[in-house]
């Protein structure tokens, strides 16, 4: 099977740390490569799965958007998708891309529908694409991407968090694409909480393990197959991917 996975939630409810523990699932279910997305701003996707980046699509953005390829004979759109190849970060089981910094006033139409292509392309090539956004959305909601087959809302299970919940589920159904599966993941809880309209995947309990690896900086791929944290969001993704 094939899937696009994006997961969303406010800054510190641990949606980063989640989105590396679901790659880590999805390397072991798949033949290919997973490809991973960091498209948040504060981008911390590459520290948590233990790699370094080359670059981001930002700077990319911006280059494409001010001038013209400097070798005549590539025209913009291979010249670009050069560029990305670039940043590409390749590793065991994965490769990442980092977008960097959302827009700034100026006009990136022409940049964006490049990215857009790209990305596309991209994604076509993998399995899996698991896509690491922020609370806003900017990536989503400017269309780098238009199809998405379940989208993750991380939130702990605090009044805040059933707000900030409500809030991400009321913008997804605004974006001009298309959602198949749409639910929260309360983190660092036992149990889920009912939120009028949301659908609830499940719940991901606080893990030492988690906490012990940030610490001592290293790599959610390097923690015991049964970790609390690990088996939960297992469990998750038998239950949300179909064939």
């Amino acid at each position: 099977m094939k899937a696009t996975i994006a997961v969303s939630g406010k800054g510190g409810t641990g949606k980063t740390t989640i989105s590396a523990i679901i790659i880590r699932e999805l390397i072991a279910r798949s033949a290919k490569a997973v490809l991973a997305v960091d498209a948040d701003p504060n981008a911390c996707l590459a520290l948590t799965l233990g790699v370094d980046t080359y670059g981001t699509v930002s700077s990319l953005r911006e280059d494409a958007k001010t001038k013209d390829p400097t070798n005549a004979g590539i025209d913009r759109l291979t010249s670009f998708e050069y560029g990305l190849q670039q940043v590409l970060t390749e590793a065991k089981g994965f490769d990442l891309v980092t977008m960097g910094q959302p827009e700034g006033p100026s006009c990136y139409c022409a940049a964006n529908n490049l990215l857009r292509k790209y990305l596309d392309k991209l994604c076509d090539q993998y399995d899996f694409v698991v896509l690491d956004n922020e609370a806003g959305m900017e990536h989503l909601s400017r269309r780098t991407t238009n199809n998405i087959d379940l989208l993750l809302i991380i939130a702990e299970p605090t009044p805040i968090g059933q707000v900030t919940a409500k809030r991400i589920y009321g913008l997804t159904r605004s974006l001009p694409i298309t959602i198949k599966q749409t639910g929260v993941i309360w983190n660092k809880a036992e149990t889920t909480i009912d939120v009028d309209g949301i659908k609830n995947f499940g719940s991901v309990p606080f893990d030492q393990n988690l906490v012990d690896m940030m610490m001592q900086s290293k790599s959610v791929l390097d923690i015991a197959a049964d970790s609390p944290a690990i088996a939960a969001v297992r469990q998750i993704l038998n239950m949300t991917l179909t064939e």
